[in-house]
């Protein structure tokens, strides 16, 4: 890699290439993974905007997004997240901890609203796979011309007893490892002020593209509601967002929509009646992914993802325990003097 290379992909600026140059790039992704040997819904997954937006979150670099490519087919011939349906996920969407509004953005994006007070489990893997349902979900509702979509963040009641560095970590690991270049903005809709320090911890350790897509929102703040009035129709964003909509979430009609979806998913991934893999087709499909080389001389991203996350895991447990620690002192000092 040159050092000029290096430089564009630290500093987070994306390489400006040609249309020409980034469809070689594509065919060259394309050629790498054998692409038209895949299954049905592998190949469906491999259009040239798929490709283009792992070329993209790599920086175009090609032997790297191959590698992320073949990470995330592997990932979904095994998981099978186009597979999840509504009665396998319904009890962790219960609180409306994370649901896809019925409106979009003034950019056409779909819209998750994500409120982590309203954690209703303890299972890392029953809520990681709610999430990849309603990531599947909003990607199945966008429009033709729109990849992206918009996070809504509420933290209305949020405390440090809904910090968990393992869901954190697992889900930074499939939103930015298979969902690549999936988020148009994250709005942090008043987050309490101990999440700020929180958050400058974990900034060095995001892509400088990412960290750019976060903004933090607040509804006494005349700039917050301008990036709400920019970004939304105001009389259908929710009134928890500052919107003019008191609607809210209600269970019984979400569940509907999502059924309603669910009957769309099957022929989103078919070109024709393709009969669903079978297990011995999965391990065949890992088999083949396995066997294909990408010589790099870097650490890959994984690696290099893995030992961050250490690190950054480390840096939090420190500010959080520090502060339950001042929490658990004030209370013990406070039932002294009562």
């Amino acid at each position: 890699m040159s050092s000029e290379s290096k430089k564009s992909s630290s500093n987070g600026n994306e390489k400006v290439l040609t249309s020409g140059e980034q469809q070689a790039k594509i065919n060259e992704v394309r050629r790498l993974i054998g692409t038209a040997a895949l299954p049905e819904k592998l190949s469906v997954y491999c259009s040239d905007a798929s490709l283009a937006r792992h070329l993209r979150a790599r920086n175009w670099n090609v032997k790297k997004a191959s590698k992320m490519l073949k990470d995330t087919l592997k990932w979904r011939s095994e998981y099978k997240p186009e597979e999840i349906r509504w009665e396998d996920i319904a009890q962790e969407a219960e609180t409306g901890k994370i649901y896809r509004t019925n409106y979009i953005d003034k950019h056409g994006r779909t819209v998750l609203v994500m409120r982590p007070s309203c954690q209703n489990s303890k299972s890392t893997k029953g809520q990681i796979k709610y999430l990849v349902y309603c990531m599947e979900n909003a990607i199945l509702n966008l429009p033709s011309n729109q990849e992206q979509m918009v996070w809504l963040i509420d933290f209305q009641g949020f405390n440090l007893s809904h910090l968990s560095v393992k869901v954190t970590k697992e889900t930074a690991h499939v939103l930015q490892d298979h969902y690549p270049e999936r988020l148009g903005v994250a709005i942090l809709y008043n987050p309490p002020k101990f999440f700020e320090p929180f958050f400058s911890v974990v900034k060095p350790f995001l892509e400088p593209k990412t960290y750019n897509k976060v903004k933090f929102v607040y509804p006494d703040d005349l700039n917050s509601k301008k990036i709400m009035e920019d970004l939304f129709d105001m009389d259908q964003l929710e009134s928890a967002f500052g919107g003019n909509d008191a609607t809210g979430f209600e269970i019984g009609k979400y569940a509907e929509r999502m059924r309603e979806d669910d009957k769309r998913v099957p022929s989103s991934w078919t070109r024709g009646n393709i009969p669903l893999a079978t297990p011995a087709a999965v391990v065949t499909v890992s088999a083949s992914l396995d066997s294909i080389t990408l010589s790099d001389s870097d650490p890959s991203d994984n690696e290099k993802a893995e030992d961050l996350m250490g690190r950054v895991e480390s840096e939090i447990a420190s500010p959080i325990d520090a502060v339950r620690a001042k929490n658990l002192s004030d209370n013990r000092s406070e039932s002294v003097h009562s």
